[in-house]
């Protein structure tokens, strides 16, 4: 009987540990913004069997609230996470989710940029590293919202084609060593939510060296602010006398530019 017993608890227990092995170990965390929508965001980004952990090591960083919903400050920084490959940043509640995307090329794996924000949301990063793993971090953002169905200022006035595309940019020394870039680029960036104003955003921009060295390439997507800034951090052994920017928007007009410091 006792005999029985021990082996319906052996099978038990190879059962459990079988079921444990075959569930995605994202699914078995607590989304930890308690996000309703997360479960949506798991399926539309991630297929089905990645493993998709929640991890405090990405951090994102963005105003607790923010007043105006058409430019939030956001940052990103995945240094903590080793052999980081490719970073996608998201909003649960945003119409259109997909913010950026980008893969560090030779900068640090982080990014600083602005959005746009429909209501308030949790704002997220999921850095997938080497071994094929999506590591997830984000943060809340409230705001009064309204920032991806308002038409651009720029789509109003005949100024912005005289200058699209235009790049003004800054490099300065980091204490922690190497140098930052920061790139501003002249675009509406329309969203195509507002009515009569369709969709114009920049689709992708590449940073180099002046020798044409890849650092970072950047996926744009149209909750990307107006008139975006980025900001790179380029390790001490990748600075160079000068930097190249080069992309398009999705209209396929070219952005160009020569970065010196």
């Amino acid at each position: 009987m006792h005999r029985v017993r021990g082996v319906a608890a052996l099978l038990l227990a190879s059962c459990l540990t079988l079921g444990a092995v075959q569930a995605a170990p994202g699914d078995r965390q607590a989304d930890p913004l308690d996000s309703p929508r997360w479960g949506d965001m798991r399926k539309e980004f991630f297929p089905a069997k990645a493993r998709v952990l929640f991890d405090s090591r990405v951090k994102v960083s963005a105003p607790l609230t923010a007043e105006n919903a058409l430019n939030v400050p956001v940052s990103v920084d995945a240094s903590a996470l080793p052999d980081a490959t490719e970073v996608l940043v998201f909003a649960d509640f945003n119409p259109i989710t997909r913010i950026v995307r980008f893969r560090p090329e030779g900068a640090h794996p982080g990014l600083g940029f602005r959005i746009k924000l429909q209501q308030s949301t949790p704002v997220r990063a999921a850095v997938k590293t080497r071994d094929g793993v999506w590591h997830v971090g984000g943060t809340w953002v409230n705001t009064t919202g309204g920032g991806c169905t308002l038409p651009s200022a720029g789509s109003a006035s005949p100024e912005w084609q005289k200058r699209l595309g235009e790049v003004s940019s800054r490099v300065w020394e980091r204490k922690e060593g190497g140098e930052r870039i920061r790139l501003r680029i002249i675009h509406p960036e329309d969203t195509g939510l507002a009515a009569g104003v369709p969709a114009f955003y920049i689709q992708e921009l590449k940073l180099t060296d002046e020798q044409g060295a890849p650092l970072m390439h950047i996926e744009g997507f149209e909750p990307l602010a107006e008139n975006p800034v980025f900001s790179v951090d380029i390790p001490a052994a990748r600075t160079a006398a000068g930097y190249r920017v080069s992309g398009r928007d999705n209209n396929g007009n070219a952005i160009s530019a020569v970065i010196e410091k």
